[in-house]
């Protein structure tokens, strides 16, 4: 839609009344795509709010040669919602923590291959560069999600995701032999 390009255009000069025009014309389907990856009404309208503050705050980045603006716009409301549920606790650990319950410690063969396991894990995480392999810790052992790792790192969102796709197939090469 060619109206929705001129309205980033113009939110991206600060344009207020446009960023109301693009809200009404958009703000029903990044509604839709919000409620249907979080699968909450409330969720999803928090969602939409700070979407919308993204937009505000990136209009400058679309490029209309790269894509339809609600394409551009639809990749932001999907991250974003995506981001909200891994930055979520997962609720069993929450009740665990709850009743203080402590899960049994493993019998000595399971034990020895747990240690066997992570030893192989280490080894085949060494052979990542040292900061791909920090950037996995992070991502799968501390549970930051690729926004607050892109941040961490000081690169593209889409950057991380490249080097966080690669190194697990590296490590399962690794694993593998």
């Amino acid at each position: 839609m060619e109206e929705l390009a001129t309205l980033l255009g113009r939110v991206a000069l600060r344009d207020r009344k446009a960023f109301a025009r693009l809200y009404e014309l958009s703000s029903p389907k990044l509604f839709s795509i919000a409620i249907r990856i979080l699968r909450d009404r409330t969720e999803a309208e928090e969602a939409l709010q700070e979407i919308f503050i993204k937009v505000w705050q990136r209009a400058e980045r679309y490029l209309p040669d790269q894509g339809a603006p609600m394409t551009w716009l639809a990749a932001i409301a999907r991250n974003h919602a995506i981001d909200i549920i891994r930055a979520r606790k997962p609720q069993a650990s929450d009740l665990d923590d709850a009743f203080d319950i402590a899960s049994p410690e493993p019998g000595p063969e399971a034990a020895a291959i747990n240690a066997s396991e992570g030893a192989r894990i280490d080894r085949c995480m060494q052979t990542l560069e040292s900061d791909r392999a920090e950037a996995v810790r992070k991502a799968y052992v501390e549970g930051l999600s690729y926004q607050e790792l892109a941040d961490f790192y000081k690169i593209p969102l889409n950057t991380m995701r490249t080097w966080l796709r690669r190194s697990l197939l590296k490590l399962r090469e690794c694993l593998e032999q």
